[in-house]
């Protein structure tokens, strides 16, 4: 479990040395993307921990997630309108729900260790 915590903070690092700045019209892409990659991290983590961890699955949800993400933006600029707000609710909404699922994992085992 330690590994996407290493790289998370690695690439977080690297994001906050380094002097590069993203266009605004990218803006919307961006924020969709590093969303996706959150969803798929914690619900990787998440299923780590449930002991139902696939590395297939990972990937291709990562890869799944972050293009469909990009999609809908895509088609809401040509449209004219922010359809990227879903992905935004969507990816928000698994976001948290991942973040509490964890946490109450984690919870559990501190507890179960506690007892033995």
């Amino acid at each position: 479990m330690w590994l996407p915590v290493l790289f998370l903070l690695i690439g977080l690092s690297l994001g906050l040395l380094t002097d590069i700045t993203i266009p605004e019209q990218f803006s919307d892409y961006l924020s969709i993307a590093v969303l996706a990659a959150f969803d798929t991290l914690f619900g990787g983590i998440r299923a780590h921990l449930e002991k139902k961890f696939d590395e297939r699955i990972f990937l291709s949800g990562f890869f799944f997630n972050i293009s469909l993400a990009a999609c809908l933006a895509f088609i809401g600029v040509q449209l004219g309108i922010d359809l990227y707000l879903a992905a935004v609710f969507a990816f928000g909404v698994r976001l948290f729900q991942n973040i509490a699922i964890i946490r109450r994992l984690v919870l559990d085992q501190q507890k179960n260790s506690k007892q033995k």
